[in-house]
């Protein structure tokens, strides 16, 4: 199988991820970033480059245009793949001032992620009194059906524990979302989460609904509805 890792390195950087210069000269570097992005997207990390590594790659500009329409999902994209124990310093900068004085190493982070990001898209909109409690964001803007870059907060332990998880709807199989969250597997990545832990959809007041569904394999591939 041939590969056009210009066109590789290209894709890795547009999604957040270091390939190193694009020259098209396959790298310890360019590796490194498809073994990072791989991470994130659940596929078993290794620098292998197969047709669902290349299929998770490719987005089609109807789909970047959707990203860049629900902005704070561009925001989530930019650091995907960062890692609390290897990027902990990059972290705590880019976390929001509201977040920042905590270590990604010591206390979770998804509520810190998904602050950030709405941060990073307004800086004045109004968060959770305390938005490192997943379960704090169960109420927080106005409900949504799960749909891309609705606000999704999960049950752990038990749907009647105070632990939970937050993230972002990325997409969805037949029995899980993929979620855009952060202290996933201790980096930001996408992740399934079972629907049936679903507590709560959230969008930010005011905002009109902007995001779809996003029928996607087990794997994170796309399905498309729209044969030609």
């Amino acid at each position: 199988m041939n590969i056009d890792y210009r066109w590789v390195q290209t894709r890795l950087k547009v999604l957040g991820f270091n390939p190193g210069p694009i020259d098209g000269v396959r790298g310890p570097r360019t590796d490194a970033a498809v073994v990072e992005f791989k991470r994130s997207i659940g596929f078993r990390s290794r620098p292998f480059i197969g047709p669902l590594t290349l299929a998770a790659l490719t987005e089609t500009p109807k789909e970047e245009q959707e990203r860049q329409t629900v902005p704070w999902m561009a925001e989530a994209a930019k650091i995907r793949g960062l890692h609390e124990q290897r990027n902990t310093a990059q972290l705590r900068k880019w976390f929001d001032k509201s977040v920042s004085w905590i270590d990604p190493r010591d206390i979770p982070w998804c509520g810190a992620f998904t602050a950030t990001c709405f941060r990073k898209w307004r800086p004045d909109i109004a968060l959770p009194e305390n938005p490192l409690g997943a379960r704090n964001w169960q109420h927080w803007g106005k409900a949504s059906d799960p749909v891309f870059g609705s606000c999704l907060v999960f049950w752990r332990i038990s749907k009647h524990h105070w632990a939970g998880h937050v993230g972002f709807y990325h997409g969805e199989d037949d029995t899980h979302f993929h979620v855009l969250g952060g202290n996933q597997s201790n980096a930001v990545t996408v992740t399934r989460v079972a629907k049936s832990r679903l507590l709560s959809a959230r969008w930010p007041d005011g905002e009109p609904v902007t995001g779809r569904r996003v029928f996607l394999t087990s794997k994170g591939v796309p399905i498309t509805t729209n044969e030609a």
